[in-house]
C-alpha cells in the first residue's frame, strides 16, 4: 500500500488509555495537511476510559474536504499500539480488503492472529521510543514513534511532513527525542 491512490483513507488507532493515541491521531492529520492532503480530521472516542484501557481514535485523510464527523468503522489502515489489543479490542474490525494493520511489536506476523486478507505491517515501536529516550513515569511513548511507521507502510505521509507535525505539537527538546523516535520506528518498519 506504499503508493495509495483513493481520494479518502480512513485510519482507525487502537491503544490503551495513557499510551497518547489520541494525541498522535492528531499529530498525524496535521502531517496529512502538511503532506498535501485538503481534508483532514482527527477524533477521539471516549467512554469509560481509565489508564490501560482499550482506546480508539480516528484520522481521516482526504483529497477535498471532509464533512464525515463520525468513527472510523471500515478503515484503510489500522494502527495497533499494543498487540495485546489484537484480539481483545477487536482491532481488525471492519478493515477494508486490502487494508494495512500496523502493530507496534517485536512478534513474528506468524504469531499475531490476523485474518489473512490483511497487509500486516510490524515495528518495534517501544524500542524506538525508548532508544529515543521519549520515556514518561518510567513508560515509553509510543504515540509518535509509530507516525514513522505510518509513513514508511502507507506513504500517506511523509517523514519530512512527520517531523514538521511534531516539531509543532511538542517545545523543542521534547520535540526533537520525539522525532528521533518516529525516524527510528521508519527504519525498522518491516512492510
Amino acid at each position: 500500500m506504499k503508493t495509495m491512490d483513493k481520494s479518502m483513507y480512513e485510519i482507525r488507532w487502537h491503544g490503551r488509555g495513557g499510551q497518547g493515541a489520541v494525541t498522535a491521531a492528531k499529530i498525524l492529520a496535521g502531517a496529512a495537511f502538511l503532506s498535501g492532503w485538503k481534508g483532514v480530521t482527527s477524533a477521539p472516542s471516549f467512554g469509560a476510559e481509565r489508564r490501560g484501557a482499550p482506546i480508539t481514535a480516528s484520522t481521516r485523510v482526504a483529497s477535498e474536504e471532509i464533512r464525515i464527523l463520525s468513527q472510523v468503522s471500515t478503515p484503510d489502515v489500522v494502527v495497533v499500539l499494543d498487540d495485546s489489543l489484537i484480539g481483545v479490542g477487536r482491532a481488525a474490525a471492519g478493515i477494508q480488503p486490502g487494508g494495512v494493520m500496523i502493530i507496534n511489536t517485536v512478534k513474528p506476523v506468524t504469531e499475531l492472529g490476523v485474518d489473512a486478507g490483511i497487509r500486516v505491517v510490524t515495528a518495534d515501536v517501544t524500542g524506538s521510543a525508548l532508544a529515543a529516550g521519549v520515556v514518561v513515569g518510567g513508560q515509553p511513548m509510543v504515540n509518535t514513534a509509530v507516525l514513522g511507521s505510518i509513513a514508511a507502510a502507507t506513504g500517506l505521509v511523509t517523514m519530512e511532513s512527520v517531523e514538521a507535525a511534531i516539531a509543532e505539537a511538542f517545545p523543542p527538546g521534547p520535540a526533537a527525542k520525539n522525532t528521533e523516535a518516529a525516524r527510528l520506528a521508519f527504519e525498522c518498519t518491516k512492510a
